[in-house]
């Protein structure tokens, strides 16, 4: 008996005792202690972005009262426009002063190959097409005779400029191309809607005005010479005639004359 006990405890040792060379099916291990948390996360670079742009920026504090003498009008107009403004505000100057028709036009978007095509058939005829921005347009017009001509410029504008009224050839040119739409102008100190352009277009040139005065003034004197070569008597007789027709009695005979005949 004590045999079987023996073999039954020496088979038990050879199966849970662990032979040499063989890891335990069990093994301690030590852990590490937990991972430390206290240090800053790595941000990612989109939230870095949307925290920069939403940080509060407190705003500068101001001056007291007094600290500084009142800036003038002008001084703001000086501060507002830049160097560039500056300059275009001068070539609108002059060419308010030297031109004598100014129209304003309305740029519907053209290319730059049709610009140059306007550009061009508006040159021929000395009309010239100028850009100023409506910065520089409303700081110069804003005291001027020309003030009326703001609320013309609305969005892309652009100015056809002539140092002679062409109102006909500047219709004539703009009827062929619809990227300029006309919405008015100044010609002779006169502000003009497109109607009232279409008007002064139709009247005669002021050549063909003299022309005409001259030719009734000659025709007017060569009359009067040629009656003053008549005889004396003849021309007392006209003006006898005359002065009949202008008195109020000679009114007056020819329609007693036609009672009597009737």
């Amino acid at each position: 008996m004590t045999f079987v006990y023996e073999k039954m405890a020496a088979t038990l040792c050879v199966k849970f005792l662990p032979k040499h060379g063989w890891l335990p099916l069990i093994q301690s291990v030590r852990h590490s202690p937990k991972a430390v948390t206290r240090h800053e996360r790595p941000i990612p670079f989109f939230k870095k972005k949307v925290l920069a742009v939403t940080e509060y920026i407190p705003p500068p504090r101001g001056f007291p009262p007094g600290a500084y003498p009142p800036v003038k009008k002008q001084d703001q107009d000086s501060m507002i426009l830049d160097g560039l403004d500056k300059l275009h505000k001068q070539r609108l100057e002059r060419v308010l002063e030297n031109c004598r028709m100014i129209a304003v036009v309305q740029n519907n978007r053209c290319s730059a190959h049709d610009l140059t095509l306007i550009k061009y058939k508006l040159f021929r005829h000395g009309i010239i097409v100028k850009f100023f921005s409506n910065r520089v347009l409303f700081s110069v017009l804003g005291d001027s005779p020309y003030r009326n001509l703001l609320p013309l410029f609305m969005g892309l504008t652009a100015l056809l400029v002539s140092k002679e009224p062409k109102v006909k050839e500047m219709l004539s040119t703009l009827k062929s191309s619809p990227q300029f739409t006309l919405l008015g102008a100044y010609v002779d100190d006169t502000l003009l809607s497109v109607q009232g352009l279409v008007r002064y277009s139709k009247l005669p040139s002021v050549t063909m005005v003299q022309g005409e005065l001259v030719s009734g003034l000659t025709m007017l004197t060569s009359c009067t010479a040629s009656m003053l070569h008549r005889h004396p008597a003849h021309l007392s007789a006209l003006l006898q005639q005359y002065i009949k027709q202008q008195s109020p009695d000679s009114d007056a005979e020819p329609a007693a004359k036609s009672e009597e005949a009737t």
